[in-house]
């Protein structure tokens, strides 16, 4: 059960445009930016970095998806998981890049371009941080400086939203949990507190 309900969307006529963006590209409107709204500036700055986070810049949105998915699985947010598997679903990513995106070292599904980027998702969402001079070299031989960037911001937005899903106890919707349960649930993914 959520610990604060989302605004109904009568009372968010201000974001319609971009509510209507997400039910076009989703499916639905999440939950999170909903709760969010009841104060608009944090809403607003919310979706638009998440905006020139994930979908502008030149690293793949799939590959930016499948980051965002081990960063939410190695933080443990349910919510997050759900909501990055339908998104590295809609990006294209195959349903066994899904379901094995923990394994991507030793599966032959990921380039070694993909691994580096997955390591470096990984080991930069670990608490404490694991990242290292290393992985950022690893990082250095598939992408130029700016999409490194592009890499460290993708893991730096889901720092936030996963706190902000976890400790809010955000309601999970119907579309990324079926899409979860049916791609990362055969790893173990529940919804939790989310459902």
């Amino acid at each position: 059960m959520p610990h604060m309900n989302p605004l109904p969307f009568d009372q968010t006529p201000q974001f319609k445009e971009r509510f209507d963006h997400y039910r076009n590209t989703r499916g639905f409107v999440p939950n999170s930016i909903r709760t969010m709204a009841r104060r608009p500036a944090i809403a607003e700055a919310f979706m638009a970095l998440n905006q020139a986070v994930l979908y502008e810049g030149s690293v793949s949105e799939e590959l930016k998806m499948l980051c965002s998915l081990i960063a939410s699985q190695a933080a443990g947010c349910r919510y997050c998981q759900a909501h990055m598997a339908n998104l590295s679903h809609i990006y294209k990513a195959s349903a066994g890049k899904i379901a094995n995106v923990w394994l991507f070292e030793e599966s032959d599904l990921f380039s070694d371009a993909e691994r580096a980027a997955l390591n470096l998702a990984l080991k930069g969402s670990l608490v404490p941080n694991d990242a290292t001079e290393a992985d950022f070299a690893r990082a250095a031989e598939h992408f130029s400086e700016a999409e490194v960037v592009e890499l460290v911001a993708t893991i730096s937005l889901f720092g936030y939203l996963n706190r902000w899903n976890d400790t809010m106890a955000t309601e999970l919707e119907e579309l990324p949990g079926k899409v979860a349960a049916d791609t990362i649930g055969q790893t173990g993914w529940v919804a939790g507190k989310h459902g």
